[in-house]
């Protein structure tokens, strides 16, 4: 690209890449602004409004990758639990009443899957940012009763145990069933995706200072130390040989609390340590 002044001619062959900025290769070393000649004041400008525009483009891009990530992300759970119920209808039980539970599973996810692929086209992919929330008044029991129910046929076939302990009595909150059914389920699954086989994952829920405390345990690879405070953030991993090994891209805590986030709750972590389990304890506000 050949760039000119009335006052003095320049060729510029090119430019690298250093940083956020730019270094042209011709034979001057690019000034300060306050140091170029009057008669070049559009240059800087125009290579500030290049810088930005490339900075723009590429935070794009990078958005975008994320949204489909995120989009795939979610859509394995609710394929996975439509794959083992119809494998489970197969098997031809005659159970009347299991026949019509797995029936409402298969409905329920391809639902979820549909909601999903509308959110994030309405939302152009800020959905992690802003996910779409319909608040009602629920019963916290009823959502991870579900929950438990989508994930025990995958934590199943993984050979691990999962209980579930829940109060006697209902648990009002207002959210939105879907969204936080989609939290529990993620936990649920992180927690028997880091576990050896015969493991047990537990969760249990319990009422403290007007909210209700969700707590999902495992006895599996723990969290280091060094991680914990980042294990919510986006693509984020344990560097282990014991993480590595298994399937994964770090984005399901992430979505995890952005939903509980929008549900103006928190979400936590604990671990002892490298092979000492784990413990994510959500806490949301009750419905009084």
């Amino acid at each position: 690209m050949a760039l000119t002044n009335s006052a003095q001619p320049a060729t510029y062959w090119g430019t690298r890449r250093m940083g956020s900025q730019f270094a042209w290769s011709d034979s001057r070393a690019m000034t300060a602004p306050s140091e170029l000649p009057l008669s070049e004041p559009h240059m800087w400008h125009s290579l500030q409004w290049l810088n930005a525009r490339i900075r723009e483009l590429v935070a794009a891009d990078r958005q975008k990758d994320e949204s489909l990530a995120i989009l795939l992300h979610e859509l394995r759970s609710p394929l996975a639990s439509i794959q083992n119920a119809i494998a489970a209808l197969r098997i031809g039980s005659k159970d009347e009443s299991f026949q019509q539970q797995m029936h409402d599973l298969v409905e329920r996810q391809v639902r979820q899957i549909a909601l999903l692929t509308t959110s994030l086209c309405q939302s152009r992919g800020s959905r992690l940012e802003n996910p779409r929330i319909e608040r009602e008044r629920i019963d916290l029991c009823t959502v991870l009763s579900r929950a438990t129910e989508t994930v025990t046929p995958e934590i199943t076939q993984r050979r691990h145990q999962i209980s579930l302990g829940l109060p006697g009595s209902s648990i009002w909150i207002l959210g939105d069933a879907r969204r936080l059914e989609e939290v529990f389920v993620n936990l649920l699954t992180n927690a028997s995706k880091y576990s050896d086989v015969g493991d047990r994952v537990s969760m249990s829920v319990y009422v403290s200072d007007g909210h209700a405390v969700i707590e999902v345990c495992d006895s599996g690879i723990g969290i280091a130390a060094d991680l914990l405070p980042h294990i919510f953030d986006l693509f984020v991993r344990g560097d282990t040989i014991a993480v590595r090994t298994r399937p994964g891209l770090g984005i399901g805590l992430a979505v995890v609390r952005s939903i509980v986030n929008s549900h103006c709750g928190t979400v936590s972590a604990s671990s002892a340590g490298i092979g000492q389990g784990s413990k994510f304890t959500v806490r949301l506000q009750l419905d009084s």
